[in-house]
């Protein structure tokens, strides 16, 4: 039996078609218990034959829309992009499909984008390290579950899902003094974090740590910059072309990495630099970036894995801290005396 088709489907057509009632199609689509496989495959099949796509209205007005939003501060990290495909693979086998909203241009505090999300009746929102006081995160959560993903806040009313800034920023800087060098530059971003709670505010906190405990606090030196390679890339040049004394830069994470590696590379300069996520392109042969790796993929699984447990009723809030792995590579070197 084929339908004309002179307007688009509606659920009741799917019904007929797959010969169950229309509760049944509504109980497929909801994935709720007691659905035979027999009847999924009915209904998922005269859905497919009718491209029947329900409407996130009235989805909304059942109770689930099906999609799980991820606020992302920077398109361009390619540690995101691990781990959006981490969330994708969680979600595999779901109903759930992934809607990603950037933060706003020139902004990493991303309130806006997470609040667009609840507007468009997300069921549950992963949000990647925004500038967003626990506070108003809390109250998002009141609306929908809500994962901090790379900021380990201690909520009642929302998880986490972080790696270990503080023992990650340790080994490393433990490496870079070990191999000698006193002058280490530290790259980061233009972020105004006091309580050093997000991921660079942490890594610039163990870093004035580690040099402080190293004696060599007055030898620290931190350089801003803005997001991305090119900035990077402009930052250290600057650098180097005023005299800076640097024989070693930890960047904060790997972009930025990569950006001080070419400007290193065409000022000739022999300067040790290390980054952070371990991100792939940091592992080629030519550039053998030694980094701090964080499980990106498993992270953004476990974030989706919270919020569909979060879903299904869990009310107890999850607050997990994967390790991190010190990965030593060709950019890193003994200072020459």
């Amino acid at each position: 039996m084929t339908l004309a088709r002179h307007r688009p489907a509606t659920i009741e057509d799917v019904a007929r078609l797959a010969g169950v009632s229309r509760a049944a199609v509504s109980k497929v689509l909801r994935d709720a218990y007691g659905v035979s496989d027999a009847m999924r495959e009915r209904v998922n099949a005269a859905m497919a034959e009718l491209e029947y796509r329900p409407r996130i209205a009235a989805r909304a007005m059942r109770g689930r829309t099906f999609t799980i939003g991820i606020e992302l501060p920077d398109l361009g990290n390619q540690f995101f992009t691990r781990m959006v495909h981490g969330a994708v693979g969680a979600l595999a086998g779901t109903p759930y499909q992934l809607i990603i909203a950037p933060a706003e241009e020139g902004s990493r505090e991303g309130r806006r984008a997470i609040e667009a999300l609840i507007d468009r009746q997300v069921d549950g929102v992963i949000a990647v390290s925004p500038r967003v006081d626990q506070p108003a995160l809390e109250r998002i959560a009141a609306s929908a579950p809500v994962v901090m993903f790379g900021r380990l806040d201690r909520s009642e009313r929302y998880d986490a899902v972080a790696g270990d800034d503080v023992a990650g920023t340790a080994a490393l800087m433990g490496h870079l003094l070990g191999l000698g060098h006193e002058r280490i530059a530290h790259l980061t971003l233009p972020e105004s974090d006091p309580a050093g709670t997000l991921p660079h505010g942490v890594r610039l906190r163990e870093y004035q740590r580690s040099m402080a405990e190293a004696g060599l606090a007055e030898d620290g030196l931190v350089w801003r910059t803005d997001e991305g390679q090119d900035a990077a890339y402009r930052a250290v040049r600057d650098a180097l072309a005023a005299g800076s004394s640097a024989t070693a830069i930890f960047a904060a994470h790997d972009e930025l990495a990569i950006g001080a590696l070419r400007a290193i590379a065409e000022a000739g300069a022999g300067i040790s630099v290390a980054g952070y996520d371990d991100v792939r392109i940091a592992s080629h042969p030519s550039v053998g970036l030694t980094t701090v790796h964080q499980p990106g993929e498993q992270m953004g699984a476990r974030a989706v894995e919270l919020l569909l447990e979060r879903l299904a009723g869990r009310t107890e809030p999850v607050h997990e801290v994967f390790e991190t792995e010190l990965i030593v590579r060709t950019s890193t070197r003994p200072l020459a005396r």
